[in-house]
C-alpha cells in the first residue's frame, strides 16, 4: 500500500460514515472523518492524502465539494457515497467529477477493490496524475524524451499549453524521471485563491499571524522540501505575490508569514498556464524577471487537435479505463462514432476527450458507442469536416452580418463586450452550468469568470 493511504471521508458523523472508516482502517489506511468546512479544506490539502469520500445528503453542498476539490487538487480521486442513493445521484456525483460512487454500507471485498483502483493506481510511479502518457505523436515523443534528460536536473520547467492538454501530467511525468521521485509532489492551483490566502499556502504562516491562524501551518514550498512543487496557473498569481515568489526562487528560502526566520528550500520548481507568458509579460501582466526564471526549460504542449493520431488512441484507453471502473460489458465504437471523434476539434482538449467517453459509456444503450452518445456538435455534412456549435440565439435584429465559423448569426451592432456575455452564459449553458469546465473551455481561469459575472448581474 502507498504511504500516501490517508483518506479523508467528508460529511455528518453517521453510523454507517463510521463504519466505511473501519473498514478502510482495517485495509492499512487512516481514515479520518471530517464536517463540511475549513477543516476538510486543511485536511483535503495534506501531503499524505490519497483519496477523498465525500458524503452526498439532502444537502446541495456535497456536489460542490467534489467540484471544489477536482479543481484545487487534480487527479485526485474523490469518491461520492450515499446511505440511500439512486440512478440520478449518481449521475450527479460524476457530472461535477466523481471518481466513482459508493452505496453504503458497503462489502468490504468491493471496497477493498475500489481501494485498490484508484489509490494505488493514482501513486503507481509508472503513471501520472491517475492516467498514462499515451501518445503515439512523433513531435510528443521527442518532447518526453527532451524531459527525460532535462529531469535529472534542477532546472525550473515552465510548461505552457492550452487547457485539458495534461499539463500536470507531463509535471508530473518530470517528477517521476528526477532523482527526486521518491519525494513528495505538491500541487497548487495559483488561480484557486485570493492573493492572502495563496501566500499563506505557498508559504506558511505562524500562530498569530492573522486573524484565524490558530496554529503554525507548513505551507506548499515546505511540503515540498526535498521533492517537487507544481504551481499550476502561475499566471494568474498577482504582481505583488510574483516578486515574494522570485525571492524564494532567487534566495531558495522561505519566510513563513508572521514566522522568526528563514527556512532554507530544496525544492524543484515545475510551473503551468494556458497562456503565453512572454506576451503576458509584455504586457505588464506578469514580471519579466520572474518569466525568465521560470522558462529556463520550457515545454510546450500542442493542443489535440495538433495531434490527429492520438485521438482515438486516448479514446480506446479511455473507453478501456471507464468500462473496467463502470462495471459494464464491453462496448466498441461504431465507424460513424470513430469518424465524428477524429473530425472534431477538441476545444476542451485531453480532459473533454476523456469526459466526453465517460459520458458515453453511460448513456450508451446499443451494442456500440454512437455519435450521438457522444454529444459532441460534429455534423457529418459539414464540408471541411469540421464541428459545428449548436445555435443559440442572440437578441433579434432586422439584419445579421451571416455566419462566423462557429455557426453563430451576430446582429448588426453587437458589441464585443455583448459578444463575450453571450458566448459565456452560452458556454455555461453547454456545460450545465459547470464554472470549472466553461472556464477551461473559454481558456480563461475561474477567477476571471466569477468577475465578469458578477460584472453581468451588476449590470
Amino acid at each position: 500500500m502507498t504511504e500516501r493511504n490517508e483518506i479523508i471521508l467528508i460529511g455528518r458523523e453517521h453510523p454507517t460514515l463510521q463504519k466505511l472508516a473501519e473498514q478502510f482502517s482495517t485495509m492499512g489506511c487512516r481514515a479520518v472523518i471530517t464536517p463540511f468546512g475549513d477543516e476538510a479544506r486543511s485536511r483535503v490539502g495534506g501531503v499524505r492524502v490519497g483519496m477523498v469520500v465525500v458524503a452526498l445528503g439532502p444537502e446541495s453542498e456535497a456536489l460542490e465539494w467534489i467540484r471544489e476539490i477536482n479543481f484545487l487538487y487534480r487527479g485526485l480521486p474523490v469518491l461520492a457515497a450515499a446511505v440511500h442513493g439512486s440512478v440520478t445521484e449518481a449521475r450527479e456525483a460524476i457530472g461535477v467529477g466523481a471518481a466513482d460512487y459508493l452505496l453504503l454500507p458497503i462489502e468490504d471485498e468491493l471496497l477493498k477493490s475500489h481501494l485498490n483502483n484508484y489509490l494505488a493506481r493514482y501513486f503507481d510511479p509508472e503513471l501520472g496524475n491517475g492516467r498514462k502518457l499515451l501518445s503515439s505523436d512523433p513531435n510528443m515523443k521527442r518532447l518526453l524524451n527532451q524531459i527525460r534528460r532535462v529531469g535529472k536536473s534542477l532546472a525550473t520547467v515552465l510548461i505552457q499549453g492550452e487547457s485539458g492538454t495534461g499539463k500536470e501530467l507531463i509535471a508530473r511525468f518530470v517528477h517521476q524521471v528526477s532523482d527526486r521521485s521518491n519525494q513528495a509532489f505538491v500541487a497548487l492551483n495559483c488561480a484557486a485563491l485570493p492573493e492572502n490566502l495563496l501566500e499563506s499556502e505557498l508559504f506558511g504562516h505562524s500562530k498569530g499571524a492573522f486573524t484565524g491562524a490558530i496554529t503554525d501551518r507548513k505551507g506548499k514550498f515546505l511540503q515540498a522540501n526535498g521533492g517537487t512543487i507544481f504551481l499550476d496557473e502561475i499566471s494568474e498569481m498577482s504582481l505583488n505575490l510574483q516578486a515574494k515568489l522570485l525571492r524564494v526562487l532567487q534566495e531558495r528560502e522561505v519566510d513563513p508569514v508572521g514566522g522568526r526566520g528563514s527556512v532554507p528550500l530544496d525544492v524543484r520548481v515545475i510551473a503551468s498556464t494556458n497562456r503565453d507568458l512572454k506576451d503576458w509579460a509584455e504586457e505588464g501582466k506578469f514580471r519579466e524577471d520572474l518569466y525568465y526564471r521560470l522558462n529556463v526549460f520550457p515545454v510546450s504542449l500542442p493542443p489535440l487537435r495538433k495531434r490527429p493520431g492520438d485521438i482515438l488512441l486516448l479514446a480506446n484507453h479511455f473507453r478501456k479505463r471507464f468500462i473496467a471502473e463502470l462495471g459494464r460489458n464491453d462496448i466498441p465504437f461504431s465507424p460513424s462514432a470513430l469518424s465524428a471523434m477524429e473530425n472534431y476539434s477538441w476545444p476542451g482538449n485531453i480532459r473533454e476527450l476523456e469526459n466526453v467517453i465517460q459520458r458515453a459509456l453511460l448513456m450508451a444503450e446499443g451494442r456500440a458507442v454512437e455519435p450521438e452518445d457522444l454529444m459532441i456538435d460534429y455534423d457529418p455534412t459539414d464540408n471541411d469536416d469540421r464541428p459545428t456549435t449548436a445555435s443559440h440565439s442572440l437578441p433579434p435584429s432586422t439584419s445579421t452580418l451571416g455566419d462566423n465559423t462557429d455557426g453563430i448569426r451576430l446582429p448588426i451592432g453587437t458589441t464585443v463586450r455583448e459578444m463575450e456575455e453571450f458566448l459565456i452564459h452560452r458556454t455555461l449553458d453547454e456545460v450545465n452550468g459547470n464554472r470549472t469546465r466553461a472556464a477551461e473551455l473559454l481558456g480563461i481561469s475561474i477567477r476571471t469568470l466569477r468577475n465578469k459575472l458578477n460584472e453581468y448581474a451588476a449590470r
